[in-house]
């Protein structure tokens, strides 16, 4: 992996692409934890949600998320940092985000797959609640059926976090966008 660079981290909710990202980071020389959501946390008033039956609001809401982050991205590689962003990124939308993000930096791409079921039983256990009209079955199809093929796709469902930054590291050229 060249530094500095972008490594972006998606899946479902619940696939474990906090946790990863973290452990990831922590493992880099010069590196940053980027989380996407952080920036749709800052709309105090007139926040559309993603819910199953989104709006156009909403819509522009997230594509003014993942720009923020790409700004953020940026900047902290231009500063010399490697960038651990994680965000949930489905469908085409995924493609459009990786051109934005590649333009100045190497670009990695990591999607975390576990099985729908394996997903359920970590969102149980979680402390918060992200499948309020989505399931993870539905956001594992979108995921499966209209995502393109990017960069390195694990299935984490057996894995440990240890094992799934193992991986990534041991794999990040499969990863290269």
């Amino acid at each position: 992996m060249r530094e500095p660079s972008i490594l972006l981290i998606t899946g479902i909710m619940a696939s474990g692409k906090s946790t990863v990202a973290q452990a990831l980071a922590e493992r880099l020389p010069r590196s940053a934890h980027l989380r996407g959501d952080v920036f749709r946390r800052m709309i105090v008033n007139g926040r559309a949600e993603m819910e199953a039956d989104f709006t156009d609001a909403a819509f522009e809401q997230l594509r003014m998320r993942y720009q923020l982050a790409a700004d953020a991205a940026d900047t902290y590689c231009r500063a010399g940092f490697t960038v651990v962003y994680q965000d949930i990124i489905l469908g085409s939308v995924l493609r459009e985000v990786a051109d934005r993000l590649r333009t100045n930096h190497p670009l990695y791409v990591v999607v975390l797959c576990p099985s729908p079921d394996v997903v359920a039983r970590r969102e149980a256990g979680r402390g918060k609640v992200g499948y309020t009209s989505w399931t993870p079955a539905e956001l594992d199809r979108e995921l499966r059926m209209n995502t393109p093929r990017l960069g390195l796709w694990l299935d984490t469902s057996t894995l440990s976090v240890e094992q799934t930054v193992d991986a990534i590291l041991a794999r990040v050229d499969e990863a290269a966008v």
